[in-house]
């Protein structure tokens, strides 16, 4: 059992470290290679017509912030 845990506990460990060598090479971060949703056609992450009043808010500090 303990074995198990930590085979893959290395495991883990290596994977993450793998992932962020290009961040601790180049300072470059992980980015997608799709284009995420935009490449199919999908504006925003929900298919609601109106946003909810939370995201409102949210735009609207972010609209303050840029001016």
């Amino acid at each position: 059992m303990m074995l198990t845990f930590l085979a893959t506990f290395s495991i883990f460990v290596l994977v993450v470290f793998g992932m962020s060598l290009g961040w601790l090479i180049k300072r470059k971060s992980l980015q997608g290679s799709c284009g995420g949703i935009s490449s199919l056609g999908i504006d925003k992450v929900c298919d609601c017509p109106e946003p909810c009043d939370a995201r409102k808010k949210r735009m609207a500090r972010e609209a303050r912030r840029i001016l």
